[in-house]
């Protein structure tokens, strides 16, 4: 190898991130996405678009705001740079409680008192999905409650702004560590080996798969787009990126996309306390549609 030219390679990605770059980087992806970037995680920001920088051959940040910003071919390069700075952490069944109360206490009251399964689909809405793993899940509960009760009928609506994650979870391909989590009786009904035991992958069947739609959306969109007001939605770990204000107003825009007597569920560590909103919590970190 040549040093001199590997020195070269290495000296075209040493400019770092300034205070100005980082301000008008975070700044515009927080009034179009959402998500907030505080000071504390601008190394995080650099680190994440770096690779952005070097599959550009851009040599600077300062190179990168004047491409996305105003260059032709900025607008190509957004959809990238959100790719390249949301966190996608997921697992089958996570937070297993929820899916529990799902079937023991929401379908029951939803079926008995909306129709919602029987009369109708159930609508169902994972709002930031990721790679698939939440839908999928829903999908595999909820088939479970129909196989019990003989007839019920559902749709899943699985969202991101991610793109990259969005044709992960529309692929449903997944390391056999990723499923381990998954019950015995589910894997046996709803998984795929793969036919080279050497890839140590499954692919969720059709059965399931064609139970979930997956859509690009971005959360401060003006109009989600969506047919059907949502029975349950799902916006798990997802509204901690966002300010306090940012958090109400995406709430309410939920809410305004939820059937009358919805279901929000929740992340673990994430609280509606203090914000006016027409829920009312149900169970931890499940909440309700009031009138």
């Amino acid at each position: 190898m040549n040093n001199d030219t590997g020195a070269e390679t290495m000296g075209l990605y040493q400019s770092g991130l300034s205070e100005k770059e980082f301000r008008c980087l975070s700044g515009y992806i927080h009034d179009s996405c959402g998500i907030k970037i505080c000071d504390s995680k601008r190394s995080m920001l650099e680190i994440r678009l770096r690779k952005r920088l070097r599959d550009l051959s851009i040599s600077s940040f300062a190179d990168y705001c004047r491409y996305v910003f105003h260059s032709d071919r900025g607008e190509n390069e957004i959809p990238h740079m959100i790719d390249a700075v949301t966190t996608n952490k997921t697992d089958f069944f996570r937070e297993s409680a929820h899916f529990r109360y799902l079937t023991e206490n929401v379908l029951p009251d939803l079926l008995e008192n909306t129709g919602a399964g029987l009369r109708r689909p159930l609508h169902v809405w994972s709002a930031g999905c990721s790679t698939g793993e939440e839908p999928y899940t829903l999908a595999m509960v909820l088939s479970e409650f129909e196989g019990r009760s003989g007839r019920f009928i559902f749709d899943i609506l699985a969202t991101d702004i991610c793109t990259k994650v969005l044709s992960k979870a529309e692929h449903a391909v997944y390391d056999e560590e990723r499923v381990s989590v998954i019950p015995e009786s589910l894997k046996r009904k709803y998984l795929l080996r793969s036919r080279d035991r050497c890839r140590k992958e499954v692919r969720i069947s059709p059965v399931i798969r064609e139970k979930v739609r997956y859509k690009r959306l971005n959360f401060m969109d003006s109009d989600f787009g969506l047919k059907d007001r949502m029975d349950v939605i799902f916006c798990r770990n997802v509204i901690i990126y966002f300010d306090r204000n940012t958090q109400e107003k995406l709430l309410r825009h939920f809410c305004m996309n939820m059937a009358g007597s919805g279901y929000l569920f929740v992340g673990h560590s994430e609280t509606l306390h203090g914000l006016d909103l027409p829920l009312v919590q149900v169970a931890p970190t499940v909440y309700k549609r009031t009138a």
